[in-house]
């Protein structure tokens, strides 16, 4: 069972920048998918980025250029840099990592954007 610890959320105005990362307990496939889900209130869980060795990673269009997702193998962590952040940003941001066919979802880390 893996365990995804996430850091990094908070309040920040608009036009600021965060970063999140998330850690994992198991070490993470480099061509195993790891990546950032939102929810904001009212509406579905949807992707924010996600990567995985040998492809280029996939961003939302709403994110493009603003976010990049990163990821350390040797640290089993992943990283969501916001830049621009805009308050449509704002929700609940959840680690992802699909390990051999098998998902796993952090606990969630807070992100509210003021206008």
């Amino acid at each position: 069972q893996v365990q995804l610890v996430e850091s990094g959320g908070g309040l920040v105005p608009a036009g600021g920048s965060l970063t999140l990362s998330c850690t994992a307990s198991e070490t993470i496939f480099s061509s195993n998918p790891m990546g950032w889900y939102r929810q904001a209130p009212g509406k579905q869980r949807e992707l924010v980025a996600r990567i995985r060795s040998g492809r280029d990673p996939d961003y939302r269009d709403s994110v493009m250029g603003r976010f990049t997702v990163s990821r350390d193998n040797a640290k089993n962590t992943v990283y969501l840099e916001m830049n621009r952040l805009k308050p449509e940003d704002t929700g609940v941001y959840y680690c992802y990592v699909r390990n051999w066919g098998t998902e796993y979802w952090g606990q969630g880390t807070q992100v509210t954007v003021s206008s």
